[in-house]
């Protein structure tokens, strides 16, 4: 992710230059986010040496991808583990009891789970709890009885093997009142999630609304000496929160309290970038400390928009949103719109093929990447056989895309649906596109073969594409099309951030 202030040179999620295998480095400062772009809904799970998350992954197949730190710092994709698609997959709660791993989560008004033996194992198919409400969080007591909480304050008991529920749902926690003359969403209590330390257990829950106001999403805190309650509100309630709608990180809530490998203690938590709420919720972090008398609360001084030290000596592979198609399979970075249909696409010799689907950017269900930077272009070679008509598009969802397109032998501009002829006669079946946002001002380009870049007339403004304006919980992903019927041929995608 871009945007860490170091005092040496470190290599990043999103970056493609390699480093060293072990290398180490001193003390440095961390500059939110974690992870840069649409990333909402964290759920941290700390394995021994090693830390895993899980976000929300919506409409966007294969989902629930799960990430690996050694250092909290840098974050690698382990695999997605939900290729069955059940709807719109909302927050998550990774856990891990007696040796195996465990991934609860809300789609379309009921609640799963999907297990696994290994975190880079076979995940099992998603096995439907008969429950509803959202954001179910795991708890284990120390009788080693198992429960859901939902966002509702409720919790449910989970039989010994966590795949099925046990009695009726019962209401433990009417959360933390908010004062009325405070600017938020709705009181919307959500997201919780539950940890022990010492004889007490921690639930920490989000409250005010997700969006809205940027005052009104928050972190609230309650304690109990037994995982189903009553629960005593905390006096630093709320945890955290934007106070002003001047402040850089915004609707900031959902969090997860936890201690790291060297004992120490983070919160990582969500929040909309001001000015940037078309990337979506991204994923911050901060670190905790404790109270004499058992409260935790963010560590004095610390404010989300500036830098706070942190250790880390891992060394770090490379890894980067550009693809040339080689490695056999689809990587990581790309996720379907609605659908995880392993029969519509192919690799072969280094090009990846798409069946050409529907008459629409979104009826064609999109190939989409999360772009990491306010300013980035994208590049990517296309081939059209048949009827296909094929490219390059920014998408939020049904509500809003638009991009740049090509069919047999002409360029397309689709402004938000609006499709038409822009260059005619530029090329004969194979055309580069490419999308250039600069702080939310995009322009387009086609090159015909042996030609150079010419831009398009047709430019777009995406400041607006978030879910404040359109709903949806989405964020602006980059989208290979392929709609029409035949195949497009999509070779040497390049992504480069341009902050």
């Amino acid at each position: 992710m871009r945007r860490f202030i170091l005092y040496v040179s470190v290599v990043l999620l999103v970056s493609c230059a390699p480093k060293s295998e072990g290398e180490s480095v001193e003390q440095q400062m961390f500059a939110n986010p974690l992870f840069a772009g649409d990333y909402p809904d964290p759920s941290i799970l700390v394995d021994g040496d090693d830390y895993y998350v899980v976000h929300s992954s919506f409409e966007y197949y294969p989902g629930l991808t799960i990430y690996h730190s050694r250092d909290l710092v840098n974050w690698r994709p382990v695999q997605s583990t939900l290729h069955e698609y059940v709807g719109s997959v909302w927050a998550p709660d990774l856990c891990k009891v007696d040796g195996k791993y465990y991934i609860y989560f809300p789609a379309n008004d009921k609640n799963y789970v999907i297990w696994a033996d290994s975190i880079d194992g076979k995940w099992s198919s998603p096995i439907e709890l008969n429950i509803g409400h959202i954001d179910p969080g795991h708890v284990q007591g120390e009788d080693g009885r198992r429960y859901l909480y939902f966002s509702s304050g409720c919790y449910i008991e989970l039989s010994s093997d966590g795949l099925s529920t046990v009695g009726e749902l019962k209401h433990s926690y009417e959360g933390w009142q908010i004062p009325e003359e405070w600017s938020i969403e709705c009181f919307c209590m959500e997201g919780p999630k539950i940890m022990k330390r010492g004889e007490y257990y921690y639930l920490t829950v989000a409250e005010g609304g997700t969006a809205g106001p940027a005052t009104g999403h928050m972190v609230v805190s309650a304690r109990s000496k037994s995982p189903v309650g009553p629960w005593e509100n905390s006096p630093y309630n709320p945890i955290i929160r934007a106070k002003s709608v001047h402040e850089k990180w915004c609707s900031v809530g959902h969090a997860t309290v936890f201690e790291s490998n060297d004992d120490k203690w983070y919160m990582m938590y969500h929040g909309y970038e001001n000015g940037y709420y078309n990337m979506g919720r991204q994923t911050l972090l901060a670190p905790v400390e404790w109270t004499d008398d058992g409260w935790f609360k963010v560590s004095d001084g610390f404010m989300t928009e500036k830098p706070f030290a942190m250790d880390y000596d891992e060394g770090v592979e490379s890894y980067c949103l550009s693809d040339d198609f080689s490695q056999g399979e689809l990587g990581k970075r790309w996720r379907w719109w609605k659908e995880s249909d392993e029969g519509r696409y192919s690799l072969e010799g280094g090009e990846l093929r798409i069946k050409a689907k529907g008459s629409t950017i979104d009826g064609s269900c999109p190939l989409l990447c999360t772009p990491e930077h306010h300013s980035y272009r994208v590049t990517v070679d296309v081939r059209l056989e048949g009827e296909a008509v094929g490219g390059l598009a920014l998408f939020y969802s049904e509500k809003m895309s638009s991009g740049i397109l090509a069919d047999s032998e002409n360029v397309l501009s689709n402004l938000r649906g609006w499709q038409f002829v822009t260059k005619e006669m530029v090329h004969s079946g194979s055309v580069s596109l490419r999308l250039e946002n600069r702080e939310n001002i995009v322009d387009m380009y086609y090159k015909s073969e042996g030609g150079e870049w010419q831009k398009i007339e047709n430019s777009l403004d995406v400041s607006a594409c978030h879910h404040n304006v359109l709903s949806g919980f989405m964020a602006l992903r980059v989208a290979l099309v392929s709609m029409g019927e035949g195949e497009v041929i999509f070779d040497n995608f390049e992504y480069e951030g341009l902050d």
